[in-house]
């Protein structure tokens, strides 16, 4: 039964909103670099498990930026895929750098850019040094505001610096002579006193900007209920307000709620089934942290079922350059 979001809207906006083209695209361009591999399974047997695979979320494992980056989905996929490959770290309650951060979020993203975590870490550790140590969860819920609403938060900064300087983005200035109705720039001796700017005002310029940005911005009424909580807020502190919002994480829909964070049943039985097949590997990964340290040395790669077609090569060739920077985070 087709839901009702499909029955409203016509055939090209539904695609266009769901970005099938992306897909199309993108597992055309993967059969015809692979295609004397695929031949030996058949394309309709390629093009199933690549939509497959997008449906699950796997996609985007071993990908370039540019495509991780590319759909809301694929960004959700990314978030959901690095919170389940590495939760392990916040179970045991490590603490790690943005530098390691970066290390780990570059095991599924090769060129994952190094500004995108900074700006995440930023969220975190507001005025304190970039090497500083964070958590797992501090870590994880930053960076999903900051990787999945991108280009709204750089927007936002331009609006917040303009606010901060005197300027109204939303007023138009007619040259009469009641333009002196207009806001006036805070004198310096007023502005030194005050930190941040006005929430109502801030959020009066946000409501355009998030008719904007219609796929990559947080839910207008959940923004607004962050901001009315407060008179006046700095950039950061609106940022970590968005990460810490119960709704927002839940209309993301990408990571669960900050206390079912460390548990994934699904993704525990498959670790389970997996490192059953290793031989001379005893492990639990429900049992303690002594009981779940794997080996400092890379296992041997065991075949997974569920990876598809299109991703076993890019799978071969990012294994190599990724192993230095495992042994490294497992010591």
């Amino acid at each position: 039964m087709l839901s009702p979001e499909r029955l409203a809207l016509p055939d090209y906006e539904y695609l266009a909103q769901r970005h099938v083209l992306t897909y199309v695209e993108d597992a055309v361009c993967q059969l015809l670099e692979n295609k004397e591999d695929i031949s030996q399974y058949g394309i309709a047997r390629f093009f199933t498990e690549y939509f497959n695979s997008v449906c699950q979320g796997t996609h985007i494992l071993f990908r370039e930026f540019s495509f991780i980056q590319a759909t809301p989905h694929n960004r959700a996929s990314f978030l959901r895929a690095f919170w389940r490959c590495f939760r392990t770290v916040g179970k045991n309650g490590d603490l790690l750098t943005m530098r390691e951060y970066h290390c780990l979020l570059q095991l599924l993203c090769p060129d994952f850019p190094l500004e995108l975590t900074q700006k995440a870490a930023r969220i975190v550790l507001m005025d304190d040094a970039m090497d500083c140590l964070m958590s797992f969860s501090d870590f994880l819920f930053a960076f999903q505001i900051q990787f999945y609403y991108s280009e709204f938060l750089e927007s936002v900064a331009a609006i917040y610096q303009d606010l901060l300087s005197g300027k109204n983005p939303n007023t138009v200035i007619v040259p009469t002579s009641s333009s002196g109705q207009h806001r006036q720039r805070p004198s310096a001796g007023e502005a030194s006193t005050l930190e941040g700017v006005e929430a109502a005002l801030f959020y009066q310029c946000l409501e355009n900007l998030c008719d904007r940005h219609k796929y990559s911005c947080p839910p207008p009424a959940l923004v607004k209920e962050v901001l009315s909580n407060v008179q006046r807020l700095t950039f950061y502190g609106f940022l970590v307000a968005l990460s810490k919002h119960h709704g927002i994480n839940q209309a993301l829909g990408a990571l669960p709620d900050k206390g079912d964070l460390m548990h994934d049943p699904a993704m525990d039985e498959e670790l389970e089934r997996l490192l059953a097949q290793i031989p001379g590997l005893v492990t639990s990964v429900t049992a303690g942290p002594e009981a779940s340290c794997l080996p400092p040395r890379t296992p041997p790669r065991v075949g997974s079922p569920w990876r598809p077609l299109h991703l076993a090569r890019k799978v071969d060739a990012e294994s190599d350059g990724s192993t230095e920077e495992t042994d490294e985070s497992e010591t």
